[in-house]
């Protein structure tokens, strides 16, 4: 009787699908227990089970000879060339690990134009020879070293048609193979048959190839013994848990990853209790399980808490080389999304899921090291150190503000333009946050001739004397959660990098104008050596100089407010809002000639992956488009009529049983209800018609850079002006009625 009423009740669908999922949760976790794969109870210590699923070094030196192992480091660690014969040996070795671990199929991990991952599996088998239809297990060194999936039907900005359908993955030996369930995932490389790029990992590769060249050519100036430098990266991805029956009876969440109407919870984040909070049980229980499942993987999750908005959280690794963290971070993610299920919740990616809170960022911390342990973005104790510290800082800003176009462009997405500039994420304007401290170091440096002091704080002054800079304390900075590019005391923080996003896109762009800068300042500076001016002099004239270049982009203020808006276009830098229109950074002659220079990506690649980005926001635009007609027509607005209804009958009651003059008094209030209804009825209808008249528009326009455009100028305006009737609707109807679950059931788990 009472499931009855139950589901008599408006959270009949709600508590129908959520009972399906518990049950579907549970026939699932007998079935996994009967086939003895249920989640294995971790060890004592992490180190135990570290990298159990992964080909690492350890794994590599038991399966594969000294001299294949040597072969491998040099080509991973020293850049050397790697022979195509020798992937038959790897090949072996890896074969005989996987099949040990109960490996049946292997594939090639790519990052195409999509922001996620994708593999085609094979089986290990082939026909033996002479067999008569009996097959043996092989995996050949041509096997791991080469794939051939369709490149038809990936983005590909038209560099290849349909009809032209070969491309190519190849194996990427400095990220390790690793096992997920029974497949063995061999990270590659993806370019088309005329060898361009289609995926996200061959510029990456590329642009730390030009970093490491162009930094060891500088550092080397400070020290000759450094050989290589190396860029890394520690990626902080922030996420929402929503339960599994309210998100199957949200469409919106299950087609688009955000709301797109609902109002506001009368209690969110204002309160402040939810940020460094203690972590609720059943949250902490997924956490366990997937640092389990992470550390099995070789990925180093090192700290999780609470985040800001409710129902909000974060993981963060310990740093690491940068093509190997990002690939580390595009399989969590995918790990995420599956122990959520495992526990009855799912992972939202999308960086603004709900309006009026948080959003979610994955802050990347770059920075850059060499071969000899030190780090280029950490102040020293000795003049020479902070030398080096300064010029590496200092040619970060120029390359910062030179590009701040291309690096905009580089984390932009319609998802991420929710987010930028609201509830702490910082604003779609990229400037540079140093601190008091550095700031006041550059400053003084500016303007400072060789017998002029520096006072660091009041206990430290340093003449500067060229090559005396003074010594800079680590975490000599404040934070500022409104910058997009902060200085926190040894490494860049990146924050407007999107929570969904594969940080290659950013790092490509940040280490490709690094490098680009540093090749300009080792030619300057040996322009200036080769004229007679020495070492401390060369670099003392250039960093002036750099630094008054570079005033522009440094900014310590708040990112939010409307003067900054204002300042920041009077300095020149980049303030346009269109997600469209930022990207044509990618394809401006001096991105191009960027990227040209570096090796990175030529201009016909610039100009297909500007296609797939137009493509990709209008696809975005447009499902949005469809899901909010459907959800404004088919759920609430019968809905508030229903409610309406409901009203004119019982003013008709009334009216029927009191005196006119008291029946009126009575049902006034009704009235203005029925009246208010019935007006935001009429503007849902009207703008909905007004917005699929404008799709169709759009969709006739047949190059996608002017699509794109028009679905941004042209069908998004309408969505806030319909979400405002929907949620005013939302306030005034009976709440049994309304179908959806709402803020204030989605945002607390219980």
């Amino acid at each position: 009787m009472y499931f009855y009423l139950i589901l008599q009740s408006k959270f009949k669908q709600i508590f129908y699908i959520y009972f399906m999922s518990l049950l579907r949760f549970k026939v699932v976790e007998d079935a996994f227990k009967k086939k003895a794969v249920a989640v294995e109870a971790p060890a004592k210590a992490v180190s135990d089970y570290f990298g159990k699923y992964v080909f690492n070094r350890e794994k590599m030196a038991k399966y594969l000879s000294v001299e294949t192992m040597k072969i491998i480091l040099n080509a991973i660690d020293k850049g050397e060339v790697l022979d195509r014969d020798i992937a038959d040996h790897v090949a072996a070795g890896m074969k005989m690990w996987a099949m040990e671990m109960g490996v049946t199929h292997y594939t090639h991990w790519f990052h195409p134009l999509t922001d996620g991952t994708a593999e085609k599996h094979d089986a290990f088998i082939e026909y033996e020879n002479g067999s008569n239809g009996r097959v043996i297990e092989e995996f050949t060194g041509k096997l791991l070293a080469q794939q051939e999936p369709d490149a038809s039907s990936f983005p590909s900005g038209g560099i290849r048609n349909t009809f032209e359908a070969r491309g190519y993955t190849a194996w990427d030996p400095s990220s390790p193979a690793f096992i997920v369930d029974d497949t063995l995932c061999i990270p590659t490389v993806f370019i088309s048959y005329t060898g361009e790029a289609l995926d996200y990992k061959t510029p990456l590769l590329k642009s730390l190839s030009a970093v490491d060249k162009a930094a060891t050519a500088v550092a080397q100036i400070f020290d000759s013994k450094v050989k290589k430098v190396i860029s890394y990266l520690g990626w902080e991805q922030e996420f929402f848990l929503v339960d599994d029956g309210l998100y199957a009876a949200r469409p919106d969440l299950v087609l688009t990853g955000r709301t797109l109407i609902g109002h506001e919870s009368a209690k969110n984040q204002q309160l402040e209790d939810h940020y460094f909070g203690a972590i609720p049980t059943r949250v902490h229980s997924f956490m366990k399980d997937l640092e389990y499942e992470a550390y099995k993987y070789g990925i180093p999750v090192k700290t999780r808490h609470n985040e800001v908005a409710p129902n909000q959280f974060e993981f963060a690794p310990i740093y690491g080389e940068t093509n190997l963290a990002n690939d580390q971070n595009l399989l969590l993610m995918a790990i995420m999304k599956r122990v959520a299920r495992r526990h009855s919740f799912r992972v939202l990616l999308h960086e603004k899921p709900f309006a009026g809170i948080n959003g979610s960022g994955k802050h990347n911390n770059w920075s850059l090291g060499t071969d000899t342990g030190v780090g280029l973005l950490t102040p020293g104790k000795t003049p020479e150190e902070n030398l080096q510290f300064i010029t590496f800082l200092v040619n970060t800003l120029v390359a910062v503000y030179k590009n701040n176009a291309l690096l905009k462009a580089s984390i932009m997405s319609a998802n991420n333009a929710h987010r930028l500039g609201s509830n702490e994420a910082p604003p779609a304007i990229i400037s540079v946050f140093l601190g008091s401290q550095i700031s006041a170091v550059l400053d003084k440096l500016e303007k400072s001739t060789s017998e002029e002091a520096i006072v660091v704080d009041a206990k430290k002054k340093m003449k500067l004397g060229i090559t005396h800079i003074p010594e800079v304390l680590l975490d000599n900075t404040d934070r500022n959660r409104t910058s997009p590019f902060a200085f926190t005391g040894n490494r860049f923080e990146f924050r407007a990098v999107g929570s969904s996003a594969n940080s290659a896109s950013a790092m490509t762009a940040l280490n490709t104008a690094v490098a680009y800068q540093l090749a300009e300042f080792k030619q300057e500076y040996d322009a200036k050596i080769t004229s007679g001016v020495s070492k401390e002099k060369a670099i003392f004239d250039l960093l002036k100089k750099y630094i008054k270049e570079s005033k522009p982009i440094c900014f310590d203020g708040n990112g939010y407010s409307d003067e900054w808006k204002t300042e920041a276009e009077k300095r020149g830098l980049d303030c346009e809002n269109s997600v469209p229109r930022i990207f044509e950074a990618y394809t401006s002659p001096e991105s191009i000639k960027l990227f040209r220079t570096m090796g990175v990506l030529n201009e016909k690649e610039l100009h297909a992956r500007n296609e797939v980005k137009w493509e990709t926001y209008t696809k975005k635009v447009q499902i949005e488009a469809r899901v909010l007609s459907d959800l404004a027509l088919n759920h609430i607005v019968p809905v508030a009529s229903k409610y309406q209804s409901l009203l004119l009958d019982n003013i008709t009651k009334v009216k029927a049983v009191f005196p006119e003059d008291k029946a009126n008094k009575i049902n006034a209030i009704d009235m203005q209800l029925v009246e208010d209804i019935a007006e935001r009825i009429s503007i849902i209808q009207t703008k909905v018609a007004q917005m699929i008249q404008k799709q169709k528009n759009a969709n006739i326009i047949e190059n996608e850079q002017e699509k794109a455009n028009s679905y941004h100028d042209n069908v998004e305006p309408f969505f806030e002006k319909i979400r405002f009737q929907v949620d005013k609707l939302e306030e005034v109807v009976d709440n049994e009625m309304w179908t959806l679950p709402k803020y204030r059931e989605l945002l607390f788990i219980r």
